[in-house]
């Protein structure tokens, strides 16, 4: 059956997605169109496609024990030189994001993998271009704020196209329904809500 390039994610809703990813793509960063926005649980993973059902069944568990949480964003921040990246910082919902990161990586389910680097939720604005490129992405994102409730977060797949798509969306037990998680160009799960609940 092949393999899957898969990854786990909490969307940005809008409008602070597509505002992002257009500020993304105008710093020159040619894949921006391609990746929603998004912080990241899993990093793009490498599975066999025959574990799909597995993969869903095991990321429904860990949403079932998860619960709403606040998110906000402020700032910019940058992993240079280690690693070419700037990005916005995650500065409230950062503890959250570990435990679900750790729970969807956990060594009883199909995603196992070990991670480059240890784990730092964040909101990638500018990755792989030039160095004056990404100072401005620093510099004029530094005042950027946004926060939400965030009440699920999604399953996506890399297709050959390298643009990620969404497979599913996972709301938290306990939880309302979720407001559709924004597409930003990409097809919608058609099996995700469409209305706005208390949690969107």
């Amino acid at each position: 059956m092949g393999t899957v390039t898969l990854g786990v994610s909490i969307a940005v809703p809008e409008p602070y997605g597509s505002l992002l990813q257009e500020r993304r793509a105008g710093f020159g960063d040619a894949a921006a169109h391609g990746i929603p926005t998004h912080v990241t649980l899993l990093p793009p993973t490498e599975v066999e496609a025959g574990l799909l059902p597995e993969v869903r069944a095991h990321l429904a568990r860990v949403a079932a024990a998860g619960r709403a949480f606040p998110m906000r964003l402020s700032g910019t921040g940058t992993f240079r030189p280690l690693s070419p990246v700037v990005f916005v910082q995650v500065v409230e919902g950062g503890s959250a994001c570990s435990w679900l990161q750790q729970r969807i990586r956990d060594t009883s389910g199909p995603l196992v993998r070990e991670l480059q680097f240890p784990y730092h939720p964040h909101v990638t604005v500018a990755h792989g271009i030039a160095e004056e490129a990404m100072d401005r992405a620093f510099e004029e994102l530094a005042s950027f704020e946004a926060e939400w409730t965030v009440c699920s977060f999604a399953l996506y797949e890399q297709g050959a196209d390298a643009v990620w798509r969404k497979l599913h969306t996972y709301e938290f037990g306990g939880c309302g329904p979720a407001g559709k998680v924004p597409p930003q160009g990409s097809p919608v799960d058609e099996q995700a809500p469409t209305t706005h609940g208390p949690c969107s």
